[in-house]
């Protein structure tokens, strides 16, 4: 399969290439870098050393028309306000990352919380998850209805499994579906909402017309040709749905990565599917630096469900992140690990996309003898699908630009079978060592 690259984030992006070496990521001011050029990296943010972070928001690897772009690049701009917001009073990186989603949730152009998908019956029913890369929890909902964002379920479970055991000495649970997930979410305080109001008139649209879709190749069911006709009226209408399950990876000013994820799961599902936005190491992962792990990493994932969980893509991408060259590894593993996977042999087209942060603490003045501390931040994304809709922001002084930038597959490639990558870097300024 052919790798499509792309070495220079914002809307003016470079022309993409075949070459599966050739382009390293691009620095958040634009210029192109290679590993060496990297650790040289002079961006810092933070004026006296504090509260300092950093956020990366995808709002969903899919299609995204040029005439929602706007609407889309909105909610990511929003989505890492919100987040630095909370960076620069200090909060958690588990806890920066809920914040972001529930911006992503409530905008009715993503497919998570409001104007999510409609299942077959026309309900909506939702699945997130988040994990902390300082604690290794790791809180997760699948299929659940009525309740308008369901991250903050997921950030419920995390939080209050961080506890203990429950009485009688019962294990918390970390992941909850269905109506199970509903009553422990309004047990905990959680505000549940009349179903209707997640539902848009988008969403609605959209349903209705796979709906026709699919009655109408109920009604072809004699010959082997009209057979094959209902099965592509069948895929296509999965393909052109909306893919766009929300997510984001965040770090903060102890260097503590987190990651979440967001989805109302693929138009038409079947009730009580659940997809990689709720399976441990499928919809997200983060892990802290450690042990045998250099970089701290934070990954969050979308696309289809089904190819992501067969992969266990988000996992797979925090592991190969522990390379020198992360871009190169994560090139590498979206081809080998994802593309190519020997768990989507049968797949014609593999669609997904991923969101990716790894950091270490470094010198912000190796050349010197201040020997400031910091923390290297870089980032990536990359994605099989049409395109995929990603913002960024550093608390960088306090007054950081919002950078939000659709990612779309060069001409000539075919969705499924070519990827492109994208990515930069930055330097935090801290006074943690």
């Amino acid at each position: 399969m052919e790798a499509a690259e792309s070495g220079r984030p914002g809307p003016a992006a470079s022309s993409s290439s075949s070459s599966s070496s050739s382009s390293p990521p691009a620095a958040a001011e634009g210029e192109k870098t290679g590993p060496a050029a990297m650790r040289r990296s002079d961006r810092d943010g933070g004026a006296d050393g504090r509260n300092v972070g950093f956020v990366l928001v995808h709002a969903g690897a899919g299609y995204h028309s040029e005439s929602k772009a706007k609407e889309y690049k909105q909610v990511c701009k929003k989505a890492c306000q919100k987040a630095i917001e909370k960076l620069q009073t200090g909060a958690l990186a588990v806890d920066v990352v809920a914040a972001a989603l529930i911006e992503l949730e409530d905008s009715p152009f993503t497919n998570a919380g409001m104007g999510s998908n409609l299942n077959l019956s026309g309900d909506i029913e939702c699945d997130a998850s988040t994990m902390d890369g300082k604690s290794l929890n790791f809180g997760a909902v699948g299929a659940l209805r009525g309740i308008k964002n369901p991250i903050l379920v997921a950030n419920k479970l995390l939080s209050e499994a961080q506890k203990g055991k429950l009485s009688a000495g019962r294990i918390p649970p970390c992941f909850l579906v269905g109506e199970g997930a509903h009553k422990w979410a309004v047990d905990h305080g959680i505000v549940p909402c009349p179903p209707d109001i997640m539902t848009t008139k988008f969403s609605l649209s959209a349903f209705r017309k796979n709906r026709r879709k699919l009655e109408l190749a109920e009604k072809v069911e004699t010959e082997m040709i009209q057979t094959k006709k209902r099965r592509e009226v069948t895929e296509n209408t999965n393909v052109t749905a909306s893919l766009d399950t929300v997510g984001a990876v965040v770090v903060d000013h102890e260097g503590n990565v987190a990651a979440a994820v967001s989805s109302g799961g693929l138009a038409m599902k079947h009730p009580g599917r659940v997809g990689q936005a709720a399976v441990y190491g499928c919809g997200c992962w983060a892990e802290n630096a450690g042990g045998h792990n250099v970089y701290s990493t934070a990954v969050s994932t979308s696309g289809c469900g089904e190819h992501l969980v067969r992969t266990m893509l988000a996992r797979e991408c925090s592991v190969a992140l522990q390379s020198e060259d992360a871009h190169q590894a994560l090139l590498e593993t979206m081809q080998k690990k994802f593309v190519r996977s020997p768990f989507l042999a049968c797949e014609d087209s593999v669609l997904g996309g991923v969101i990716v942060l790894r950091c270490c603490r470094c010198s912000m003045d190796s050349e010197s003898a201040l020997n400031t501390p910091a923390l290297l931040v870089e980032f990536l994304w990359s994605h099989t699908t049409e395109s995929m809709c990603v913002g960024y922001m550093s608390t960088q002084d306090g007054k950081a630009k919002v950078n939000t930038h659709i990612s779309r597959l060069p001409p000539g490639a075919v969705a499924g079978q070519s990827l492109a990558i994208e990515g930069g870097v930055c330097r935090l300024r801290t006074s943690v060592n």
